[in-house]
């Protein structure tokens, strides 16, 4: 997005949108009509503009709740060479998104109540996307004793997660789903056995064994998912399950939701578009955690978005700089990056071939996260409710590159894509962040 001091406010302003086809699933909202911002909150409908009102002209655009990420590896403190804070919440408003959450794998972890803080306070400094603090579940992410919850949840936490490494101790998982309940947060967990994945490089099949690389099977998913959603239901614990990617794991969660397990699920845009095929290439870009997966698991996934076994659309944003994925496959470290691609590949891949309503990628995208991380304000258009607002062009046509991608690192597998649709006006709590 151009950002130039006439586009871009710092301070909340009084807004009028102009015509645009606003959906909004939380009040089951699907019309062309007028939107009218007051300061940082949503003032009304179809109202005439005041004096002092910016009019910004929606006509042939989607405007929706804020899209929101739950998934998002920031990487500050301690791995700034692949990004920061400021640049990845720029990464994030590019992509559309008015929020993010940002896991704990940082170095040091984010195990206290300082380094809560200082995310936050990082993120308010850079006043780009609001920023949402994942805290660990176990101290330094060790899986052997449970972190100070309650003074991370206390510090602004909104969930516990070790995500990047499982949780292997079903005692120490137990606790942390008993504790986390007593504030009525979720315990997000990366489902993963990692004695069935040590040294793997990519989904165990057919494909793998082709290309003579160490697979990762997808018993090693479903194993931790049945475990997990077990454990979730043994104590009444809110478990939120991370990247499912196998028919396995659906299947799971879809019968744990018709027992009443309180258990939500997330999907990413690259296990719906992309499968281990991809590997042919041997380009590092496509190398993951979970792995990409066969056209049965993509299906699978996908259907069950459809049918609201996965609540949510995240990316697991996972930036690495050029220098550590350009190792050899085997060295190289799992993850992409995501954040300015997903809107973009579920409307190309998805909505324009008629799979998908705006209505259902608007509340998996915005709404149900809101829901899930309990964001007061987030995800809806209600009156009253926060300023965030994401407004899309679904014509702009753009190419994925080096150059169109804002965020500090470049590792996406969707290099040299055409995609159709993107966000061109981004506002956070009533200021105006991004215009395309």
């Amino acid at each position: 997005m151009t950002q130039s001091p006439a586009s871009i406010s710092h301070f909340p302003m009084n807004l009028y949108l102009r015509n645009g086809r606003v959906v909004d699933p939380s009040q089951k909202i699907d019309r062309i009509m007028n939107l009218r911002v007051v300061g940082n909150r949503i003032a009304g409908y179809d109202e005439t503009p005041g004096e002092d009102d910016r009019v910004l002209d929606a006509g042939g655009k989607i405007v929706v709740p804020g899209l929101i990420d739950l998934h998002v590896h920031l990487r500050e403190p301690g791995q700034e060479e692949d990004e920061t804070i400021e640049t990845g919440t720029q990464a994030a408003i590019r992509g559309g998104f008015t929020s993010i959450c940002c896991c704990p794998n940082t170095v040091p972890p984010l195990d206290t109540q300082a380094s809560v803080e200082y995310v936050r306070q990082k993120a308010a400094r850079a006043a780009q996307a609001n920023v949402f603090v994942i805290c660990c579940i176990s101290k330094n992410r060790g899986g052997k004793e449970l972190a100070e919850l309650g003074q991370l949840f206390e510090a602004g936490a909104v969930a516990c997660s070790d995500d990047g490494a499982p949780v292997e101790d079903a005692e120490l998982m137990r606790r942390a789903l008993e504790y986390s309940l007593m504030f009525d947060k979720p315990v997000l967990s990366h489902a993963e056995a990692k004695s069935l994945t040590q040294g793997g490089v990519m989904h165990e099949g057919t494909m793998s064994l082709l290309l003579g690389l160490r697979g990762m099977p997808s018993a090693a998913e479903d194993v931790m998912v049945s475990r997990d959603i077990t454990l979730a239901e043994a104590t009444g614990g809110r478990l939120h399950l991370m990247h499912v990617s196998t028919v396995g794991a659906v299947q799971a969660i879809r019968r744990a939701k018709k027992r009443g397990v309180r258990v939500t699920a997330e999907v990413t845009p690259h296990h719906l578009t992309l499968t281990d095929q991809s590997l042919r290439s041997f380009d590092s870009n496509f190398k993951m955690n979970p792995p990409l997966r066969s056209d049965e698991d993509v299906a699978a996934c996908f259907e069950a978005l459809l049918d609201g076994t996965i609540d949510a659309i995240a990316t697991d944003h996972a930036p690495h700089a050029l220098e550590k994925k350009m190792r050899e496959l085997d060295q190289a470290p799992f993850g992409i990056v995501g954040l300015e691609t997903a809107l973009s590949l579920m409307i190309t891949k998805f909505l324009k071939p008629g799979k998908l309503d705006w209505s259902t990628l608007v509340e998996k995208m915005s709404v149900n996260p809101a829901k899930i991380l309990q964001l007061s304000g987030k995800g809806t258009l209600r009156i009253g409710a926060d300023a965030d607002i994401t407004v899309i062009d679904p014509t702009v046509s753009w190419t994925v590159s080096e150059k169109t991608l804002q965020g500090k690192s470049k590792n996406s597998p969707y290099l040299g894509w055409v995609l159709e649709g993107r966000a061109t006006t981004v506002i956070v709590g009533g200021c105006v962040k991004g215009e395309l």
